[in-house]
């Protein structure tokens, strides 16, 4: 094996593992594997499971977070979380068009 001096190539022990995936998700990762983005369907397991550890981590860290404003604080009203959302929304940018609205039909008696 022919490695740079000094860098350290760091292997990552792989273990086997069987479970029962949704056809659905069998045909994704098979469409990844087929349009070049993964190397194999396991690389494209591999990286489905490390984004759901990512995930769980930063809710666990939201979650910690969350508890430590409201020990301090007092707990976080519905109409706090409401307030929030309205802001939010007020500054959020719209990334495609909305579809236009059609314009509304009036309905006509029949006769």
């Amino acid at each position: 094996m022919n490695v740079v001096p000094g860098y350290h190539v760091r292997v990552i022990p792989k273990q086997r593992l069987s479970a029962s995936v949704d056809a659905d998700l069998i045909e994704a990762a098979e469409a990844a594997v087929a349009g070049g983005r993964f190397d194999s369907v396991s690389a494209w397991v591999n990286d489905a499971l490390r984004l759901k550890l990512e995930q769980d981590r930063r809710l666990q860290a939201l979650g910690a977070f969350v508890a430590a404003y409201e020990a301090e604080h007092g707990e976080i009203t519905p109409e706090e979380i409401r307030d929030a959302s309205r802001r939010a929304r007020g500054r959020a940018v719209a990334v495609r068009p909305m579809p236009a609205k059609s314009p509304r039909r009036t309905m006509r008696r029949r006769r």
